[in-house]
């Protein structure tokens, strides 16, 4: 096969189509501190500055080396909208929940889209990050993926309900949860669209509060693979669902969900995956942000990621975000081990 662009690849590999050789980028967040130093951005200003933004994310591709460009670095911009408190984050660390508006059944019904949702100061910036970096890509003639990562449907009812009330409610107020899980659905969707729309190439919905790690395996289906279907059925561009966690339980609905693609931590195998829904859906991951890329030294970096490649991934990617103080020597190392990978098995 002729060698395909970043961009074809990228989409591609979400068709299950044939490729040259898979992708190797990141669908979840890619800031670092020396991405930072070099670019002269920082955190907490490029969580919400659209320009400091673009250019952190821009990093990611133009330094770092990952086939593609990956934005925000936090994702409270939705809850916010509704009415959630969130810390400001710092230079080392990203904004955390403090308040959240929905305490008791009562509020429920009073949770509903905001007539100025698209004029919210975190959802306004990330359509301006949009803007901002669609421009510089197609300036520069990059022919990559622009990845935008928003909140889904269970993280939006456990942020406006609370976690406690979250997992509480799921058992005995199944009805109520499923209205705000229902809710989280139509906005993601309906914003997910307004990306695109501004240029986003693929939008990456994180949702690991509906995985097993907190929420009971046995309602997943009934719970969320409706509200998944529909949100995979009003979204008009590239889609992916990103999982924290261990999904393993629930790797053939997540299958039948409608995404193209499903990213997994490292705590699901690679190879168990591979065997079960690879033929239905395209793989994403899973070397350990945590472990791997922060912790240790860029050949076992390589030999983890090559391991990934081998078991089935798709697009190789770090199983989560990419932690704060990873050395940029281990992402690119991590992008060098795609291209050694074929090298080594004569496949170029």
């Amino acid at each position: 096969m002729e060698n395909l662009t970043m961009f074809e690849r990228f989409t591609r590999s979400l068709q299950r189509k044939e490729v040259d050789k898979i992708p190797v980028c990141s669908v979840t967040q890619t800031g670092t501190m020396e991405l930072m130093e070099m670019t002269g951005t920082s955190w907490p200003k490029a969580f919400t500055d659209p320009d400091e933004m673009a250019a952190l994310a821009m990093a990611g591709y133009e330094i770092a080396g990952l086939e593609g460009v990956r934005y925000p670095f936090s994702s409270p911009d939705i809850p916010q909208a509704f009415g959630c408190a969130y810390s400001t984050g710092t230079k080392h660390s990203p904004p955390h929940q403090t308040d959240f508006p929905c305490k008791s059944l009562n509020d429920v019904d009073d949770v509903v889209i905001p007539d100025n949702l698209y004029e919210s100061p975190g959802i306004k910036s990330m359509i301006e990050t949009t803007d901002i970096l669609r421009k510089k890509i197609d300036e520069k003639g990059y022919e990559l993926p622009l990845i935008a990562g928003i909140l889904g449907p269970a993280s939006f009812a456990s942020c406006i309900a609370g976690v406690n009330n979250f997992l509480l409610w799921s058992v005995k107020e199944p009805d109520a949860l499923q209205k705000l899980i229902n809710l989280g659905g139509e906005v993601c969707a309906e914003y997910a669209n307004v990306l695109y729309d501004h240029g986003a190439d693929s939008v990456v919905i994180i949702d690991s509060e509906s995985g097993p790690d907190l929420f009971p395996p046995p309602l997943f289906k009934p719970m969320f693979l409706p509200v998944y279907k529909k949100i995979t059925n009003t979204m008009k561009g590239l889609n992916i669902l990103h999982m924290c966690g261990d999904a393993t339980l629930i790797l053939e609905p997540i299958a039948k969900s409608g995404f193209l693609g499903v990213s997994l931590e490292e705590k699901v195998h690679m190879d168990y995956a591979s065997q079960v829904i690879g033929n239905d859906i395209c793989l994403i991951g899973n070397v350990s942000a945590a472990d791997d890329l922060l912790l240790h030294a860029p050949d076992f970096v390589k030999a983890s990621a090559k391991k990934c490649i081998e078991d089935g991934t798709r697009i190789l990617a770090p199983g989560c975000g990419i932690a704060p103080y990873t050395p940029l020597e281990n992402i690119k190392a991590f992008v060098a081990a795609r291209d050694e990978y074929y090298s080594e098995k004569d496949l170029l």
